[in-house]
């Protein structure tokens, strides 16, 4: 299928506003985990979350009702805002809705904000080119040279999408979104983007957006990205999201190591748990191979990129700092993985469970 970009045509239109009218585009997630929006004017420039009203479905619509899934909401909640990368003259807002999966995250989030938890996320994905169907810059027919010239390459031949990769940066930062690098990686087309530190909740409405702007951006490029753990079967990296993660005690010289070591023994007793929750078909990517721990062993160690849990060389000598994460998959759901990150690194147990208890 031949895809046409007409980007430059309506940047023709990219006109200053004549009066007050501001675009809205409401970011949703919908029942099947994929990205959508919607966009609303507004006679008045928002200043915080709060000006933003909800977004009302059309109740009518069977197509309406799927999205929502299967609780059915009726309305798009805004929880969260930022710059219109795509809609600059017009100073539009990107705003992200409410989803099932970040209420209980909130929930669990506030429950221990007195350990001011922060979170780092690496989202490796795969761009692929529609007319090959094969990622960018693969030959039509076999396959690239091996691995070891492409990760942090430059270059012709060494690096494939380094365009998309800027524009997506670029557009992040002025968005507002906490993006802290990029990089290419070890499969050729294979791509990463670093969001964080962010402070509890916010780490996963940062990634969604910073999801969204990519899928908008390679829109306009007429190139897909995936976030497929193993998009291509062979001898090639797979695709994650390690995910860095810390709180006070892990952050200070005094408590820093042990606060590490007692979160990752709590860890260890609830693998299973986390790995149901750490990305559809993580089972082709944690094979034990390419710098990943096998999915039915937890194993943790020090400067060990094979291991479920990686220390840092650095933290051990500064005695302070966080632990990796290196389960999660690519396509998770960022509020899913920190929520169950901090229930089973401190043992959490709902009020139901503690009623048990006391009885």
């Amino acid at each position: 299928m031949s895809i046409i970009s007409n980007a430059a045509i309506s940047s023709k239109y990219e006109l200053k506003g004549a009066n007050k009218q501001v675009p809205i585009e409401y970011v949703f997630i919908d029942e099947e985990g994929q990205l959508r929006s919607k966009t609303k004017t507004l006679d008045y420039m928002p200043k915080t979350i709060q000006d933003v009203p909800p977004l009302d479905m059309d109740e009518t619509k069977d197509a309406d009702i799927v999205l929502l899934g299967a609780q059915h909401r009726r309305q798009l909640v805004p929880i969260a805002m930022y710059q219109d990368p795509f809609r600059v003259n017009l100073q539009g807002k990107l705003v992200l809705c409410e989803h099932p999966t970040r209420q209980h995250c909130k929930e669990i989030m506030d429950y221990y904000a007195h350990l001011e938890p922060w979170f780092g996320m690496e989202q490796e994905y795969v761009l692929f080119d529609p007319k090959t169907n094969r990622p960018l810059g693969w030959p039509l027919h076999g396959e690239p040279e091996s691995q070891g010239k492409y990760y942090c390459g430059v270059g012709a031949g060494k690096i494939f999408g380094r365009d998309i990769m800027e524009a997506h940066y670029r557009a992040c930062l002025f968005a507002g979104l906490v993006l802290c690098g990029c990089n290419a990686e070890v499969t050729p087309g294979q791509l990463e983007y670093q969001i964080g530190p962010c402070v509890g909740v916010t780490i996963g409405d940062e990634l969604w957006m910073a999801r969204y702007i990519m899928e908008r951006i390679t829109e306009e490029f007429g190139i897909i990205v995936s976030l497929h753990p193993k998009p291509m079967r062979g001898d090639w990296n797979p695709t994650g999201c390690h995910t860095n993660f810390s709180t006070n005690e892990m952050r200070s010289a005094e408590t820093g190591l042990e606060a590490i070591d007692q979160a990752i023994e709590n860890m260890s007793s609830k693998h299973f748990e986390h790995i149901e929750v750490y990305g559809q078909d993580n089972e082709l990517r944690l094979t034990g191979e390419y710098e990943t721990g096998h999915i039915s062993v937890f194993s943790y160690g020090v400067g060990n990129r094979g291991a479920s849990i990686r220390i840092p060389r650095k933290v051990v000598a500064e005695g302070k700092g966080y632990m990796e994460d290196r389960r999660p998959a690519s396509n998770i759901d960022p509020y899913q993985v920190v929520t169950i990150i901090m229930k089973s690194s401190f043992n959490y147990k709902s009020q139901f469970e503690q009623e048990i208890l006391i009885q």
